[in-house]
């Protein structure tokens, strides 16, 4: 916009003088609080509509300008994030697994803020994980942190799962390639649990074309599963070796070695419904 077209704009969305305001010596109204002006001359002696003038921000109109715009981004900013989370992930307990709620248990867990600083990194060179270890160890929660903190920063995430994804390609035959295509579209995809889903023909054909497509997508993929290491090295035939192969050429492996949390946190509930009970008893 050019400062005459500018000027105009101002003087369309102009707002009277408040009580307080008063004229300086230069012929222009003065804010009576922060004692800017609030009115400019024209340049080189113009007019517009008869005057010589046009209306200017002051310090106070501009700090609450920009007070507005900042509050409408931080709007808009968290209804993108709103959409992000109720698009990218199926479970809505997952919107909790964030650094925030970490319990600073998890000895992996200083890897996926790593992975979040250097998002851009990650994602222009197509660096994935593979998160391996024993059942309750914190993995799908790290993974979870790693969505929570991208969506955050508006960068498009899907956690899901291939029980979850094969029941949508039984739903949707005719739209398969589709449904892989949209999987493929997000910023980075998260597969929890793999190695759970059913073993067969078919299901094994589905989760090869799934993770064939996103290698052939140059996006970051991030797996989590109890398989080993070793099992993922060495599969058991050709229909799992294709698969795994994909997933150890796009991913890097991290071990998780930490205590079984879920099993914790199930001990601790028992010994405080122990505690309860008993109290309960004794009165």
């Amino acid at each position: 916009m050019s400062d005459y077209d500018n000027a105009i704009f101002r003087l369309a969305t102009a707002q009277g003088a408040e009580p307080e305001d008063y004229t300086g010596e230069d012929g222009l109204l003065y804010c009576g609080s922060c004692r800017q002006p609030k009115e400019a001359y024209f340049a080189e002696g113009k007019t517009l509509f008869g005057r010589d003038r046009h209306p200017k921000e002051c310090d106070c109109q501009r700090k609450h300008r920009e007070m507005l715009e900042a509050t409408d981004r931080e709007q808009k900013h968290r209804e993108e994030v709103e959409r992000l989370k109720r698009k990218g992930f199926t479970d809505p307990a997952m919107k909790k697994w964030t650094f925030e709620n970490d319990n600073g248990k998890c000895p992996q867990m200083g890897m996926a803020h790593s992975y979040v600083e250097l998002w851009e990194q990650m994602k222009d060179e197509n660096h994935g994980l593979i998160l391996w270890g024993k059942v309750g160890t914190g993995k799908s929660y790290f993974a979870g942190c790693i969505a929570n903190a991208l969506m955050e920063r508006e960068v498009s995430v899907c956690m899901t799962n291939f029980a979850a994804i094969l029941n949508d390609l039984a739903a949707s035959y005719k739209d398969r390639n589709e449904y892989i295509a949209r999987l493929c579209s997000f910023s980075l995809l998260i597969l929890d649990d793999f190695g759970m889903e059913r073993g067969t023909e078919y299901g094994l054909e589905q989760v090869y074309n799934v993770i064939d497509s996103r290698y052939r997508s140059g996006k970051p993929l991030i797996v989590t599963t109890n398989l080993t290491l070793e099992e993922l090295q060495n599969p058991e035939d050709t229909a799992h070796a294709r698969i795994y192969d994909r997933l150890t050429e796009m991913c890097r492996p991290v071990c998780f070695t930490g205590e079984n949390f879920r099993k914790a946190t199930a001990q601790a509930k028992m010994e405080r419904l122990k505690t309860l009970l008993n109290r309960k008893e004794s009165l």
